[in-house]
């Protein structure tokens, strides 16, 4: 029997990449997944203070879906810096706009730990594409079926 606890080390990382189709995905709970595996809370040999998560490359971003009224209802804020510069954005009007991926990014960005190094690596290895089509086909990434993993990932309106 082993007394001591094994700690992984930054050079036994093996990292794997995997692809997950967005397409009438509830935003939290995708989120929620992708953060899990970003930070690699999903392996058996995880350590806190090493990035051993796997890279997520996400496809159909633009088609996720919100439940109840967060279409309408929910605002995303940010500031210019200068004085009265405070900006907002519905996340029905995000979603239909030029960069609709940044509603996932920004779902996924605060799950992660905040203001540490670690975190922002780790954010480093999320891909998100809105439409069906990805440059990362040379690292052979894993296709995880997120819709099937239970109902409740998958709005049909």
């Amino acid at each position: 029997m082993q007394k001591t606890t094994v700690s992984l080390k930054p050079a036994d990382v093996e990292k794997k990449w995997i692809v997950i189709d967005a397409q009438d995905a509830v935003v939290g709970r995708l989120a929620s997944f992708i953060a899990l595996r970003l930070r690699g809370k999903h392996r058996p040999d995880y350590t806190p203070h090493v990035d051993c998560g796997d890279h997520v490359v996400v496809i159909n971003a633009d088609k996720v879906k919100f439940t109840g009224r967060k279409l309408q209802q929910k605002v995303y804020y940010r500031h210019t810096g200068h004085p009265g510069g405070i900006k907002e954005i519905t996340a029905g009007k995000q979603l239909g706009g030029r960069f609709p991926e940044r509603v996932l990014e920004k779902a996924v960005e605060r799950m992660l730990p905040k203001e540490s190094p670690l975190a922002r690596k780790q954010l480093t290895h999320l891909k998100i594409y809105a439409s069906g089509e990805h440059p990362h086909i040379a690292q052979a990434p894993e296709t995880i079926a997120f819709a099937e993993l239970n109902a409740k990932n998958v709005r049909s309106q």
